[in-house]
């Protein structure tokens, strides 16, 4: 029983050893190789480490993971991922892991954090002495069953009156609605290219953090999405009015579901039109009428636009694994003075 620790710029050599444990785990498309290869090549720094454990021979876990900050490390976690990247096989003990994952690491760390979890992957451990668990984000996802009329009967009446009115609008104007789905490789080039010029136009390219098709975020997502379709395991969805390409959303598959990674719009279209959710609406119609997946699922945080599509959320969560027990309880009570700290500063 003992974890194995090489350069994460060695992640090709050990990839079909990642594949084959990614498939015993069931784990989604988002801790696929074709997604991890990619984002290690564009984000990582080269301080980042791959990690494997094995029993009797046999992958029980698999890791990357970079430095945190002074005595911490912590999995692997750019922005652009939506689960951290962390792989054991079920009944597995995650402390037991992430404590002998952490005595091998360099420079002696005293924590050891696993971000971004999902609780339908890895259920969420109790808290021990050494072992600390954290709320990160709520997401929510779209159970696919049953017809589509059924499940759109059940969303609100202001969503549905609201998409109908927008409908009528469009048509009185002459307007044509059109959705195309995309899911060949050579065209996932342009895929992004159309993805970034939408974000360049909004408010995510003042804030600096828009896809911009050539720089690590494009070269990222192109990648991706070439190695998913690939192997017919992505799709690139796409609303038009008229010739106006109006939203996109970029879209990974896996056996049961299929996960909307990024959404964009053109923020120039005339107040009262919703692009993405007419999209959605078109969108979920036909991944009900097809049947192919069991869940649409989103990975970000909880929107009050989600929630108009479904009722379904759950909470992701952190895990903090502490050299010592001392350790954890010493890092609680400097977080409750920081929080005391920041509570009397923003006092009136």
């Amino acid at each position: 029983m003992s974890w194995t620790i090489v350069p994460a710029s060695r992640f090709g050599e050990y990839a079909s050893r990642w594949r084959k444990l990614h498939m015993r785990c069931g784990a989604p498309a988002l801790l696929a190789v074709d997604f991890i290869e990619p984002l290690l090549a564009q984000f990582g720094t080269g301080a980042e480490l791959l990690a494997w454990h094995e029993r009797d021979g046999v992958t029980t876990a698999m890791a990357l993971v970079a430095p945190a900050g002074r005595g911490s490390w912590s999995t692997f976690q750019p922005p652009q991922a939506p689960i951290g990247p962390w792989l054991q096989q079920p009944g597995e003990d995650v402390e037991q892991l992430a404590l002998g994952l952490m005595r091998g690491l360099p420079g002696f760390p005293l924590v050891f954090g696993l971000t971004q979890l999902d609780p339908m992957l890895l259920p969420r451990p109790a808290d021990t002495p050494s072992l600390r668990t954290l709320d990160y984000i709520s997401t929510a996802r779209v159970t696919i069953a049953g017809g589509f009329d059924e499940y759109w009967n059940a969303r609100g009446k202001n969503l549905r009156a609201n998409l109908k009115k927008q409908r009528a609008r469009l048509a009185r104007d002459g307007v044509a609605t059109r959705l195309e789905i995309c899911r060949d490789p050579a065209a996932m080039a342009q895929a992004v290219e159309d993805f970034a010029r939408l974000e360049c136009g909004g408010w995510k390219a003042a804030r600096g953090t828009a896809v911009q098709a050539r720089d690590a975020q494009g070269r990222f997502y192109r990648a991706m999405l070439e190695r998913f379709c690939d192997r017919d395991a992505a799709s690139v969805y796409r609303y038009h009015f008229d010739e106006q390409l109006v939203a996109m959303d970029l879209c990974v598959e896996d056996r049961d579901s299929i996960v909307v990674l990024k959404t964009s719009y053109d923020e120039r279209v005339p107040n009262g039109l919703s692009p993405t959710l007419l999209m959605r609406e078109e969108a979920c119609r036909r991944l009900f009428g097809e049947g192919r997946f069991e869940r649409l699922e989103f990975y970000g945080r909880v929107m009050e636009w989600h929630l108009r599509w479904t009722e379904e959320a759950r909470t992701m969560y952190h895990v903090n694994c502490y050299r010592w027990p001392g350790m954890r309880r010493l890092h609680t009570l400097l977080e409750a003075r920081a929080r005391s700290r920041q509570a009397a500063h923003n006092a009136p």
